[in-house]
């Protein structure tokens, strides 16, 4: 079993931010990872990513196998990097100082900022639309009242987060376990919906790089859940809970959006096929469906919430230092929440349509990132930093980390000819390969190997005993609440 603190912790709401958490201060089981990451995945938001396919022509059972696979892959990212947040004590953004430097990181928070942006655009939406097809009261008006829920959420923060998760999965075990049974049983699909005969290699790429990609785009979300927990958790488990959870709600509803995309055909709807779907189970089924897969977009609203307030204080860290305080977190907060709806408010159809040309672009601005994060944390450095130095705007790390940041421009450069977004960009190698998107398979060894290669003459072992001297003061400095 996992330890935890036998230290009483603050009540109510949650302080620490971008801050080093003490040891005194963790606490909670490895097992929560699991829900958490589950019910993150487990919400109509990816039942939208299993579409891709059998919307550009695949048939049934070569999108099933490109969700599988494409999960497989992308979640083996995103779970590696769960693995840093106990080890570090640190929210996962901050940690691309050592590899991008104090104030090069920001060009990754931008891109991050803007992806938690998006997301809750699209989230807020779809839960309004939800929430009206039941509920009634005008799309705009629950959009407000989404938002306003998510930021309460994400205002109390970590601990609250988790313990929604765990609920909320309970429930959705049992809600679309019964939705899913029903969709098996009761609906029907077009001919050669099951023939492997039928493979075609641009929509199967297609929905492979979306669903990896949608994967990898959790990954700048993982320590931020995972920082409190004791040091003492393996690497291994740690992994394990966070891949199988995440991998396992996001293979559930893709699959689901991708039989319901099959069985709807041209008529297709995220919120109407739901409901008629469920309605075929039984009489007012599919509002119920509905109901509880508003509160699962609720949930994953606040998380964006929470994780954009992080990443927005790190990037105001980068030009003045800033002390970790509850009232830094609440104006965060409230100005990603008031974004987000903003956004969502003016939103036009054309954004909702265009929702994979998104998951791909976030795919080719973090496939390069974690590469670089992976490959300094798990090969250079070992797990090893100078976590005090990370708050340092002339520590060890430098305010321009070029080593990353050439890494990351290079891998991101050899990706672009390997692009494919639909009515957009098609690069020449993407075209020459009939649209296929393969960026993925280039940009992760090229990014990787030239980081590796730019580091060899870093001294990590200089940096290791620079953090056992700074240790001590580390830890007074997180229990006086301020950046050491």
């Amino acid at each position: 079993m996992t330890s935890t603190s036998a230290e009483p912790r603050m009540p109510g709401l949650e302080i620490r931010s971008i801050d080093y958490v003490p040891l005194d201060e963790r606490h909670g089981k490895l097992w929560h990872l699991g829900p958490l990451w589950f019910m993150s995945n487990a919400q109509i938001a990816t039942l939208a990513v299993g579409l891709i396919s059998i919307t550009e022509g695949g048939n049934l059972v070569w999108s099933l196998i490109a969700i599988v696979a494409g999960t497989v892959v992308g979640t083996f990212f995103m779970a590696f990097h769960s693995a840093q947040g106990p080890q570090l004590g640190l929210p996962q953004m901050i940690q691309s100082r050592p590899q991008f430097g104090y104030v090069g990181a920001l060009l990754v928070w931008l891109f991050a900022y803007l992806q938690y942006a998006g997301f809750n655009v699209f989230n807020t939406i779809l839960t309004g639309d939800a929430l009206h097809t039941t509920l009634h009261g005008g799309v705009d008006l629950w959009v407000v009242v989404v938002t306003v829920v998510a930021f309460l959420v994400a205002l109390v923060g970590y601990d609250v987060i988790h313990r929604a998760e765990q609920v909320l999965t309970y429930t959705f075990l049992v809600v679309f376990g019964i939705f899913t049974v029903g969709i098996l049983v009761t609906l029907h699909y077009p001919p050669g919906s099951f023939d492997l005969g039928a493979f075609r290699w641009t929509p199967f790429l297609a929905q492979f790089g979306v669903v990896a990609g949608y994967q990898i785009s959790w990954a700048i979300y993982v320590s931020d859940y995972s920082r409190y927990l004791p040091p003492d958790v393996t690497v291994r488990r740690t992994f394990y809970w966070t891949y199988f959870g995440s991998a396992l709600g996001g293979i559930w509803l893709m699959v689901l959006g991708t039989l319901l995309a099959a069985w709807a055909g041209k008529n297709f709807d995220t919120i109407r096929s739901i409901d008629a779907a469920g309605d075929k189970v039984f009489g007012g089924f599919g509002a119920i469906v509905l109901l509880f897969a508003a509160l699962g977009l609720v949930s994953v609203t606040a998380l964006n919430m929470y994780g954009g307030s992080l990443t927005l204080i790190s990037a105001i860290d980068s030009f003045r230092r800033v002390r970790p305080t509850l009232a830094v977190r609440l104006v965060t907060i409230g100005l990603t929440a008031a974004l987000s709806l903003i956004g969502a408010l003016s939103a036009t159809s054309n954004f909702l349509q265009n929702f994979n040309n998104f998951l791909l672009l976030v795919l080719y601005l973090f496939i390069p990132w974690t590469a670089v994060n992976l490959m300094d944390y798990y090969v250079v450095r070992r797990g090893h930093y100078a976590i005090a130095e990370i708050f340092n705007p002339r520590g060890v790390y430098g305010r321009w980390g070029w080593h990353g940041i050439i890494a990351y421009l290079v891998g991101f450069a050899a990706m672009v000819p390997f692009f494919s977004v639909p009515n957009l960009y098609v690069g020449p190698a993407a075209e020459a390969l009939g649209g296929a998107d393969i960026s993925l398979f280039v940009g992760l060894p090229v990014a990787a190997l030239l980081y590796w290669l730019l580091t060899r003459s870093i001294d990590v072992e200089a940096e290791r005993r620079l953090a056992e001297a700074e240790a001590a003061e580390l830890e007074r400095a997180a229990h006086a609440h301020r950046e050491p």
